[in-house]
């Protein structure tokens, strides 16, 4: 029977890892690797039995992922983040899935996520189903270094298949949480675009986030999630704008240090 590495990176997330990690009871092995949490985050993981590694540099997502990776004992890995949950349903699938692959030849595997946010779970607004691969054998797939929005790069040959049951994503609670999320992730794409020499524009941050608005409260049907749908495709459209508005800021700075 193959073996599976269920693996958790995690930063000062004490209020969810327990819940995550007690949900990935049925893989071989659990891994977390804390990027330095000042919280109660590792005492809980390993007070559930969870092997802990420490990876206080952070290089951003893909980077942390890599590194889990590398660290992973199973022939198979399962991602999963800490505000994530593998029902029991969709366990019972992924062992089954697992068992069958020596006859399958099935090296990927997708999985439907279902994302709640403030107390309601969002099936419209193209969140849903959000397909993810997150369970894969260890050398069909790696990560990429992306900073934030990382993607699995996957080998060309490998067969891919996918899950019924969907992975629970308790995303937003409230709307502070949301807005520092949001700040966070802004800061990430910046730092990420600002390596790479790129410039934008208050405009472009304008139109981004016009377009994100209307995808998802018309052309995916927001509006059917209700009075949190909307509220969504209003959060996501200013999102999108502060990450324009974020790497404009910097970009106006160097100009004016490079006048002075």
């Amino acid at each position: 029977m193959p073996t599976l590495s269920a693996i958790v990176i995690a930063r000062n997330e004490a209020e969810n890892i327990q819940a995550c990690l007690e949900s990935l009871g049925f893989a071989d092995e659990r891994l977390l690797i804390d990027g330095g949490s000042e919280d109660q985050t590792r005492a809980i993981a390993e007070a559930c039995g969870a092997r802990v590694v420490l990876q206080p540099d952070w290089q951003g997502f893909g980077v942390q992922r890599q590194r889990a990776q590398a660290l992973a004992r199973g022939d198979w890995v399962l991602m999963v983040d800490a505000d994530e949950r593998v029902s029991t349903d969709l366990a019972r699938e992924i062992q089954e899935a697992i068992s069958e692959t020596n006859h399958s030849g099935i090296q990927i595997f997708e999985i439907p996520r279902l994302t709640s946010v403030f107390g309601r779970f969002i099936r419209h607004g193209g969140w849903y189903p959000d397909l993810i691969p997150r369970l894969y054998t260890r050398g069909a797939a790696h990560y990429d270094a992306a900073r934030v929005h990382e993607r699995l790069v996957t080998d060309p040959s490998a067969q891919m298949a996918r899950l019924t049951h969907p992975l629970l994503h308790y995303s937003y609670r409230n709307l502070g949480q949301y807005l520092a999320k949001s700040s966070f992730y802004a800061e990430e794409w910046a730092n990420e675009r600002e390596a790479r020499g790129c410039r934008a524009s208050l405009g472009q941050g304008l139109l981004h986030a016009i377009g994100c608005f209307c995808r998802m409260s018309v052309v995916h049907a927001g509006f059917l999630d209700g009075p949190e749908g909307f509220l969504l495709a209003v959060l996501s459209a200013h999102s999108t704008f502060i990450k324009y508005a974020e790497l404009w800021l910097r970009g106006r700075e160097q100009s004016g240090s490079a006048h002075e």
